[in-house]
């Protein structure tokens, strides 16, 4: 199998980590060889983050450049606009509406971008955009956007549901682990 390529991207705290080690699980159960990169940016509250996931027969680097993504899985809207160049022409956007301002914007030297998802369609991409940060509430916390938005992945994988469930159980803790399978349902069927 060729390598496909998924960028996780974010803002800091958003659980973006937790997402990568799980899609990483979850691939290595069905007998891929993956590489999962370290995050790259700031991992400390607040800044941009982004981590690679690559996966194949066999995989040399964890390294994704420009218009090589299959995916890009965003938990923040400016996020997903910010790292476009790197999908590929056929490749697809799952994001969260969510939108945090940077820097630029609290400070008031910038304002946020409006009509994003509309620009990035714009441009050829597909882009599944839902409202995450409702459904983690609606799971029980708004740090479960993670597991709303691995939920939505799962439409673009042909892989068992029980794969994704045992995933889960390895990577969330088990005082956590109903909700972010709520979570996770919920994106799901979204």
């Amino acid at each position: 199998m060729q390598t496909k390529n998924v960028m996780i991207v974010g803002v800091g705290g958003q659980g973006s980590l937790l997402a990568s080690k799980l899609l990483g699980r979850l691939l290595v159960s069905q007998g891929y060889d993956v590489k999962v990169s370290e995050v790259h940016g700031m991992s400390q509250r607040g800044g941009s983050v982004v981590t690679y996931v690559r996966y194949g027969d066999q995989v040399a680097s964890p390294v994704i450049d420009k218009g090589e993504a299959d995916f890009i899985v965003s938990f923040e809207l400016l996020e997903a606009a910010r790292w476009l160049p790197y999908l590929k022409p056929d490749g697809q956007i799952v994001t969260s509406t969510q939108q945090i301002d940077p820097m630029p914007v609290i400070m008031g030297a910038a304002a946020y971008p409006e009509n994003l998802v509309e620009k990035m369609r714009a441009t050829g991409a597909k882009v599944d955009a839902m409202d995450c940060l409702a459904l983690a509430e609606q799971a029980g916390s708004s740090k479960a956007v993670n597991l709303v938005l691995m939920g939505r992945l799962s439409h673009y994988f042909d892989m068992p549901e029980e794969a994704w469930q045992q995933a889960m159980e390895s990577v969330v803790p088990p005082k956590f682990l109903e909700l972010n399978k709520r979570a996770f349902a919920l994106g799901k069927n979204a």
